[in-house]
């Protein structure tokens, strides 16, 4: 007989949860509360682990719900030695995040309009401060409990039990039509990854704290020389702004990366400004601050676990990452990608300022090189090859792209140096050559005495396929380091007459509109205009695509179902949802449109506040490719680790796997078997590329 069992724990760890993560609290929590409910009797709570729950969470016709379930699960492993079943577990906050919901209790009940009295959630709040953590320091008492706050400890009873009554009410209401054995599958895969983990050379990020923390010491030393003391650490914003201000006479407002960057392009910048703004630019590096989360959360057996969060990326389904964030580990810059391996002995030998002028960099660059193979094991690494622009390509049905994606694949033979000769030209010079009316080959001879054609045609592609325009184009080439003045004299000569003339006449109406020049001068400014517009000439079915998604939203508002190229559209309930090739849907909240304008409801990017979001055809567009990338990517990695290889990351498009160190495994077999097309993705050009090593590093 089947049955259902809600189940959650209250715990008390002297150890912060927050700064170390879920297994290294686990390892010193104790369960305090243990909270149930069978089928749909009255929740109930007990003091303490209850074991007469065993049978049933051991019992294979019994359904296991628990809110955030890897907690839950951690801690029993832990604590009580139980270990649940996957397969049996349905995670309300996991089936919320696949649908573009909150994953927290409370603010579910919010969004879901479920009375707040079955969550209480200000006094749980207060009351699990109370009673999960120790007591601050500086008090006598170190330890609250049910001795010493008898009262509160009855309220924290109520609201363990009411936890159940909560989540129960929450499933209830939850859409389900993400909920899919496929994507639970994929699920317990990511469970199985995430509880497996990945080894830490604690060692490297011990001794590159220490580097930085004489190279800080340096750096403040040396504002301190170059100001006579007026500044004493650059770190210190207020301090170096007061001084810039009133000693210089420089005035900004603000330090942040991109600004400094920016300023430190002036020639005429005063010098003592330049090697001010350049000693800050070292000393805020931040993530050299992921060393202190390896120390703090690596578990006792040198493994870190669970820093990826299925789903994490709500509106994609994508990945996020925990703890360690290993989503947004800084790039090694180019300078130092060959110099890695010494840069790490230095610093494990601790002479690395004896080698490197910029240890901070040295150690930001580092980082990624903390995760390592176990013994006599390697990592295999590799990463589907531009996924978002193939996938862009594919769903819009640009033809000519796809072609050229196939081309780029195809390998006809190898030069005199063993790299692989082509059928197909490189797609950024290819998308230059295409938007110019120039030959590829002319692209990539320009791009080898040292020009920026092809880097033109590689912020193209990145800024303006999701309907960017010029303040895209600025933020892309900001990244990839291409001046805009200068690439206004390289283009200017090559864009048709008509086209400047439409772009000036645009750059006279956006002034008058009061709208933003991005800082740039009119020649710039009237040149990023043009590229996009002759971008677009030679995308039309991307720009197709686009007025489809818009034109499609406006049908699904109003409750028609309609198609936009490979993806459909429909209205369900308050819900737009578009149906991606996979079958799985974007789901977009309390959709609807305001005039023109398309908006649904979400957790604002700056505030989390649940609220109305704004959004355009290319933005949807700018989804709906990441969605279908995240599905391909996701597609192998049953096959993948069928065939041996462990996943113990998952990096946007890069998979990183563990092996036994012999040659049965290889990147070229992995790469195989990430490029396999999904059944439901005929005629996608995939390709995928990576490497074997000990230490994991971006190749």
């Amino acid at each position: 007989m089947t049955q259902d069992l809600w189940l959650d724990t209250e715990t008390f760890s002297p150890v912060e949860l927050t700064t170390h993560g879920t297994h290294r609290y686990a390892e010193k929590a104790e369960v305090i509360i243990t909270s149930w409910a069978v089928n749909d009797e009255p929740a109930k709570a007990c003091e303490g682990w209850n074991p007469d729950l065993e049978p049933l969470i051991h019992d294979p016709a019994t359904t296991i719900y628990i809110h955030n379930s890897a907690f839950d699960r951690t801690i029993l492993r832990h604590t009580q030695n139980l270990e649940l079943s996957l397969e049996r577990i349905v995670d309300p906050m996991v089936v919320a995040l696949m649908h573009s919901l909150p994953g927290g209790l409370g603010p579910l009940c919010d969004v879901l309009g479920i009375d707040q009295d079955l969550t209480k959630i200000r006094a749980g709040k207060e009351l699990i401060k109370l009673f999960c953590k120790p007591l601050p320091k500086n008090r006598k008492l170190t330890r609250a409990d049910k001795f010493t706050h008898p009262a509160e400890w009855v309220q924290f009873m109520e609201y363990a039990r009411m936890d159940i009554e909560a989540m129960r009410a929450v499933m209830k209401k939850l859409p389900k039509w993400n909920a899919t054995p496929t994507e639970r599958a994929l699920w317990v895969l990511d469970q199985r990854s995430n509880d497996r983990g990945y080894r830490i050379d604690l060692d490297l990020a011990q001794k590159a704290l220490d580097a930085v923390g004489v190279a800080q010491d340096a750096l403040a030393e040396e504002a301190f020389d170059m100001t006579d003391g007026g500044v004493t650490n650059t770190r210190r914003r207020d301090v170096l702004l007061d001084y810039l201000r009133e000693v210089c006479g420089y005035d900004i407002s603000d330090l942040r990366g991109p600004t400094i960057r920016n300023i430190l392009q002036d020639d005429t910048l005063p010098e003592i400004v330049r090697e001010l703004l350049l000693n800050r630019q070292q000393a805020s590096l931040s993530s050299t601050a992921k060393y202190k989360t390896l120390i703090r959360s690596t578990s006792s057996d040198g493994r870190l676990r669970s820093t990826i969060q299925f789903c994490g990326a709500s509106r994609t389904g994508r990945d996020a990452g925990r703890i360690f964030q290993p989503q947004n580990l800084s790039r090694c810059p180019k300078h130092l990608a060959k110099l890695i391996d010494t840069g790490i002995e230095s610093i494990k030998g601790g002479y690395a300022n004896m080698l490197f002028d910029n240890v901070m960099e040295l150690a930001s660059a580092c980082v990624r090189g903390s995760i390592i193979a176990s013994e006599n094991r390697k990592l295999v690494v590799a990463d589907l090859s531009n996924i978002e622009g193939r996938v862009a390509a594919w769903l819009a049905g640009e033809d000519w792209k796809l072609k050229a994606f196939k081309d780029y694949d195809t390998i006809v033979g190898e030069d005199e140096k063993g790299k692989p000769i082509r059928k197909g030209h490189d797609l950024y010079a290819l998308a230059y050559a295409k938007t110019f009316n120039v030959s590829p080959e002319s692209v990539m001879e320009d791009y080898k005495a040292g020009g920026s054609q092809r880097q033109i045609g590689k912020t193209m592609e990145l800024a303006l396929q999701y309907q960017g325009g010029v303040g895209a184009f600025v933020t892309f080439a900001t990244l990839g380091g291409l001046d805009l003045e200068d690439l206004a004299n390289t283009a200017w000569p090559q864009i048709p007459r008509d086209v400047l003339e439409e772009a000036d006449r645009y750059y006279d109406w956006a002034m008058k509109q009061n709208m933003s020049d991005f800082g740039l001068s009119r020649r710039a400014f009237v040149a990023c205009d043009s590229l996009k517009r002759m971008w677009r000439a030679a995308h039309p079915a991307i720009v197709g695509m686009w007025d489809a998604l818009k034109t499609g939203w406006v049908d699904a508002v109003d409750g028609r179902q309609t198609t936009a190229g490979r993806i459909s559209l429909d209205k369900k309930g308050a819900w737009v949802r578009l149906r991606l090739p996979s079958g799985r849907y974007l789901s977009y909240p309390s959709a609807g449109l305001s005039g023109k304008q398309a908006y649904y409801y979400g957790p604002n990017p700056i505030s989390r506040k649940w609220g109305k979001i704004r959004t355009y055809a290319g933005k949807t567009f700018e989804q709906c490719c990441q969605s279908v990338a995240r599905d391909v990517f996701f597609s192998s990695l049953q096959r993948v680790e069928d065939h041996g290889y462990e996943v113990l990351l998952r990096v946007h498009d890069e998979l990183v796997a563990e092996t036994l160190d012999n040659s049965d495994y290889s990147a070229h077999d992995l790469s195989r078997l990430m490029a396999q097309n999904p059944d439901w993705a005929p005629g996608l050009p995939l390709a995928a590329a990576g490497f074997e090593a000990h230490r994991y590093r971006k190749d």
